[in-house]
């Protein structure tokens, strides 16, 4: 955060159009309530335009129908919001780990682990590991044997990769993932549980994200297939089978159970469930908290939710939903006689 640069330097690496002193210094990004000289924030809703006037920002990143919301200096981009993303990063680059391997980590001879890769301490890797080029691999991970990890993925601490998983390159896995754990199948003989093997992988294609402690299962024979650009939050259950369509986000607390087929372009809400061997088409929307309990197949934004109440009054809510059928019934046999009253006048 002790990089600056100006306007000028920052559209020439990210594009888009300066309006104002293009020499203006700008040394962080910040939210337009808690701004201060040196920053640039972003307004991408008119509902905030209000709050330019008022904010300590030295810069804004602006739409062009807002570029008269200030004096003073502004970038004119088409999404403010994505581009704001894009000034972070590059006023707060990534530190590149030194490449090498730690003293301490533990690795298998016949695993492959380019010179370009660094190992942190005490991480653990196993027998016919395949690494690409810059894989980072933070302390305290574990990498079964027979797993493959494309250039320049990136796992922090105390990531578990289980045996025979492929993940692709540019993925970011956050610590505590568990990639690969084994799905919950079981089958049932004379009252007891018979555990079945699930020979199946997980494949994480490329550009994916994986929050802290998020789950995926492997496959019980099938592949579990996460597709490329996908991005996960933390605490996520993914069950084994599953599909998950490119470039779909998934917030914290999503449990999807297994063989279930999610579509492409996808926005999935914190804490919604969906149902195993369910399908959801491309460019859904589900929203936070929502139980989905049949295949969805058309592109929409779909809601399962009943709105929170006082517990006495959701008691008393519950026992009408219980008689829904009963005052269905009434009011059929109520417009009948409506409708006989009707044709007798």
């Amino acid at each position: 955060m002790s990089n600056q640069y100006s306007l000028d330097e920052i559209v020439k690496a990210l594009g888009g159009l300066v309006v104002g002193d293009g020499s203006t210094l700008i040394r962080r990004v910040s939210s337009l309530a808690n701004a201060k000289a040196g920053d640039i924030s972003f307004v991408s809703d008119s509902k905030y335009q209000g709050a330019v006037a008022t904010s300590k920002a030295t810069a804004f990143i602006l739409k062009q129908e807002h570029a008269d919301l200030t004096a003073g200096p502004r970038i004119i981009v088409d999404n403010p919001y994505a581009y704001f993303a894009k000034v972070s990063a590059f006023l707060n680059p990534v530190s590149i780990p030194i490449a090498g391997i730690a003293s301490t980590a533990v690795v298998a001879a016949s695993a492959k682990i380019p010179v370009t890769c660094s190992i942190g301490e005490l991480v653990v890797i196993g027998e016919n590991v395949v690494l690409g080029e810059n894989v980072v691999i933070g302390s305290g991970c574990i990498i079964e044997n027979d797993v493959f990890i494309a250039d320049k993925t990136r796992l922090e601490p105390a990531v578990t990769v289980k045996h025979h998983c492929e993940i692709g390159k540019n993925c970011h896995i956050f610590s505590g993932a568990i990639i690969g754990s084994d799905g919950f199948g079981y089958a049932e003989e004379n009252g007891r549980w018979i555990k079945i093997p699930q020979v199946g992988r997980t494949i994480l294609q490329d550009y994916v994200d994986v929050g802290a402690n998020t789950t995926i299962d492997r496959g019980a024979l099938d592949d579990t297939i996460v597709e490329e650009g996908v991005k996960l939050d933390n605490l996520i259950q993914i069950g084994h089978n599953c599909i998950i369509g490119a470039h779909t986000v998934i917030a914290g607390c999503v449990g999807i159970a297994g063989s279930a087929r999610i579509g492409r372009h996808c926005k999935i809400g914190g804490a919604a469930m969906v149902l195993g061997h369910l399908e959801i088409a491309d460019n859904v929307t589900i929203s936070p908290g929502s139980m989905i309990t049949r295949s969805l197949t058309a592109a929409d934004t779909y809601t399962a939710l009943m709105p929170f109440q006082s517990h006495k009054a959701w008691l008393n809510t519950a026992a009408k939903i219980r008689h829904l059928d009963d005052y269905a019934d009434r009011i059929k046999q109520l417009e009948k006689e409506i409708a006989l009253l009707k044709s007798r006048s």
